[in-house]
């Protein structure tokens, strides 16, 4: 009986969630899930490098459109046409390590990445943060490590 009281006010209180944002623009959407996929040695410019891959597992929960250019927001460099969501990687201490402005799709999402130079001790943990520019909306994903 408990049980099935609980999946009653689950419902119920889904309901008056959906009802409440019904007249609301914006679904909220979850933060992304993000691990490692492992590491890449390679070589640029004369010094050697590690890169750090990461995948969002959550991506598909993105609309393509949070990723779509965004000429009349302010660009990314000379990029006028970047997106309108930016993600940018920080250490567990709110260092910013390195970031995308040109993602394309949500897809996109499977294929981040940080460098380092060989030799240099990584953070501990790394998290993500997807900026949606136009709604002004940021989505922090878990702590991620950086070693298998």
């Amino acid at each position: 009986m408990k049980l099935n009281r609980l999946v009653a006010m689950f419902l119920a209180g889904s309901t008056l969630a959906v009802a409440a944002g019904a007249g609301a623009a914006q679904v909220a959407l979850p933060n992304p899930v993000l691990y490692l996929l492992g590491q890449e040695y390679y070589s640029a410019n004369g010094r050697n490098w590690v890169r750090y891959r990461y995948d969002v597992f959550n991506k598909d929960n993105y609309a393509a459109e949070m990723f779509a250019a965004a000429p009349a927001l302010p660009p990314c460099g000379l990029n006028a046409n970047s997106s309108r969501t930016w993600v940018d990687f920080f250490d567990s201490r709110g260092k910013r390590l390195y970031g995308f402005c040109a993602l394309g799709n949500p897809q996109n999402l499977g294929s981040l990445w940080f460098a380092l130079e060989e030799g240099v001790v990584p953070p501990s943990y790394v998290y993500i943060e997807m900026t949606d520019r136009q709604t002004n909306t940021k989505y922090r994903s878990n702590l991620a490590d950086t070693t298998l």
